[in-house]
Protein backbone atom coordinates (compact mmCIF):
# COMPACT_ATOMS: atom_id res chain seq x y z
CA UNK A 1 0.00 0.00 0.00
CA UNK A 2 1.44 3.38 -1.14
CA UNK A 3 2.42 5.99 1.60
CA UNK A 4 -0.44 8.31 2.81
CA UNK A 5 0.82 12.38 2.53
CA UNK A 6 -0.36 13.86 5.98
CA UNK A 7 -1.46 17.29 5.90
CA UNK A 8 -2.03 19.84 8.81
CA UNK A 9 -4.13 22.18 6.37
CA UNK A 10 -5.49 25.55 8.82
CA UNK A 11 -5.37 27.65 6.11
CA UNK A 12 -5.72 29.25 2.27
CA UNK A 13 -2.36 27.65 1.57
CA UNK A 14 -3.09 24.43 2.95
CA UNK A 15 -6.41 24.05 1.62
CA UNK A 16 -5.42 24.80 -1.75
CA UNK A 17 -2.85 21.92 -1.16
CA UNK A 18 -5.59 19.57 -0.21
CA UNK A 19 -6.90 20.63 -3.53
CA UNK A 20 -3.80 19.69 -5.27
CA UNK A 21 -3.63 16.30 -3.93
CA UNK A 22 -7.28 15.17 -4.70
CA UNK A 23 -6.49 16.38 -8.33
CA UNK A 24 -3.71 14.36 -8.78
CA UNK A 25 -5.25 11.26 -6.86
CA UNK A 26 -2.61 11.43 -4.42
CA UNK A 27 -3.56 9.51 -0.71
CA UNK A 28 -3.48 11.74 1.54
CA UNK A 29 -5.14 12.09 5.38
CA UNK A 30 -5.43 15.52 7.18
CA UNK A 31 -4.95 15.56 10.84
CA UNK A 32 -6.69 18.25 13.24
CA UNK A 33 -7.31 18.84 17.21
CA UNK A 34 -10.32 20.35 17.23
CA UNK A 35 -14.02 19.26 16.08
CA UNK A 36 -14.24 23.07 13.81
CA UNK A 37 -11.49 21.57 11.80
CA UNK A 38 -12.52 18.31 11.45
CA UNK A 39 -15.54 19.47 10.22
CA UNK A 40 -13.97 21.67 7.94
CA UNK A 41 -11.70 19.21 6.24
CA UNK A 42 -15.17 16.81 5.84
CA UNK A 43 -16.15 19.93 3.78
CA UNK A 44 -13.25 20.09 1.53
CA UNK A 45 -14.20 16.55 0.92
CA UNK A 46 -11.06 14.95 2.68
CA UNK A 47 -11.95 11.35 3.45
CA UNK A 48 -9.76 10.40 6.33
CA UNK A 49 -9.57 12.76 9.03
CA UNK A 50 -6.88 12.19 12.26
CA UNK A 51 -7.70 14.01 15.54
CA UNK A 52 -5.10 13.96 18.04
CA UNK A 53 -5.79 15.44 21.44
CA UNK A 54 -2.59 17.99 21.10
CA UNK A 55 -2.66 18.05 25.24
CA UNK A 56 -2.58 13.93 26.30
CA UNK A 57 0.16 12.47 24.93
CA UNK A 58 -1.29 9.17 25.86
CA UNK A 59 -3.68 9.46 22.56
CA UNK A 60 -0.78 10.25 20.29
CA UNK A 61 -1.04 6.59 18.84
CA UNK A 62 0.66 5.61 15.58
CA UNK A 63 -2.22 6.36 12.71
CA UNK A 64 -3.47 2.49 11.19
CA UNK A 65 -2.57 3.69 7.54
CA UNK A 66 0.67 4.29 6.47
CA UNK A 67 2.20 7.69 7.28
CA UNK A 68 4.54 8.97 4.55
CA UNK A 69 5.54 13.06 4.12
CA UNK A 70 4.05 15.24 6.34
CA UNK A 71 2.93 18.88 5.56
CA UNK A 72 2.00 21.19 8.14
CA UNK A 73 0.59 24.50 6.96
CA UNK A 74 1.02 26.87 10.10
CA UNK A 75 -1.38 28.81 11.90
CA UNK A 76 0.67 28.93 14.96
CA UNK A 77 3.93 27.98 16.18
CA UNK A 78 2.79 26.23 19.13
CA UNK A 79 0.50 23.99 17.41
CA UNK A 80 3.26 23.42 14.64
CA UNK A 81 5.93 22.51 16.96
CA UNK A 82 3.04 20.19 18.57
CA UNK A 83 2.25 18.38 15.36
CA UNK A 84 5.81 17.92 14.55
CA UNK A 85 6.44 16.21 18.08
CA UNK A 86 3.28 14.14 17.53
CA UNK A 87 3.75 13.17 14.23
CA UNK A 88 7.61 12.18 14.26
CA UNK A 89 7.58 9.10 15.53
CA UNK A 90 4.67 8.37 12.87
CA UNK A 91 7.44 8.43 9.54
CA UNK A 92 10.60 8.15 8.54
CA UNK A 93 9.55 10.49 5.45
CA UNK A 94 9.91 13.99 5.67
CA UNK A 95 8.22 16.93 7.91
CA UNK A 96 8.16 19.77 5.70
CA UNK A 97 6.34 23.07 7.55
CA UNK A 98 5.26 26.10 5.29
CA UNK A 99 5.43 29.13 6.82
CA UNK A 100 4.80 33.36 6.01
CA UNK A 101 6.95 33.96 9.07
CA UNK A 102 10.89 34.04 8.68
CA UNK A 103 11.44 33.63 12.67
CA UNK A 104 10.64 29.90 13.69
CA UNK A 105 12.74 28.26 10.82
CA UNK A 106 15.14 26.80 13.42
CA UNK A 107 12.42 26.02 15.82
CA UNK A 108 11.36 23.55 13.40
CA UNK A 109 14.19 22.20 12.24
CA UNK A 110 15.25 21.48 16.28
CA UNK A 111 11.76 20.01 16.52
CA UNK A 112 12.58 17.48 13.78
CA UNK A 113 10.99 19.11 10.38
CA UNK A 114 13.34 18.31 7.68
CA UNK A 115 12.01 21.77 5.34
CA UNK A 116 11.10 25.11 6.40
CA UNK A 117 9.24 26.68 3.42
CA UNK A 118 9.08 30.45 3.31
CA UNK A 119 5.62 30.81 1.35
CA UNK A 120 3.25 33.95 1.11
CA UNK A 121 1.32 32.49 -1.91
CA UNK A 122 -1.63 30.49 -1.87
CA UNK A 123 -0.87 28.26 -4.73
CA UNK A 124 0.99 25.78 -3.50
CA UNK A 125 1.86 23.21 -6.76
CA UNK A 126 5.04 24.00 -6.66
CA UNK A 127 5.13 21.47 -3.03
CA UNK A 128 3.58 19.12 -5.41
CA UNK A 129 5.97 19.72 -8.39
CA UNK A 130 9.25 19.04 -6.77
CA UNK A 131 10.83 15.72 -4.44
CA UNK A 132 8.89 16.67 -1.72
CA UNK A 133 6.08 14.38 -2.12
CA UNK A 134 7.88 11.75 -3.94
Amino acid sequence: MDDYILVSAPNAQGEDFIKQLQRRHIPFAAIVNNKTEYDRMLGLGVSIVIVVNTIDEATWRVPELPVGRIFLFERSLNLCCRYIQICRSWTSKSICVITESTNPRLIYKGMGANYVVHSGQTETSFLITNDLTS
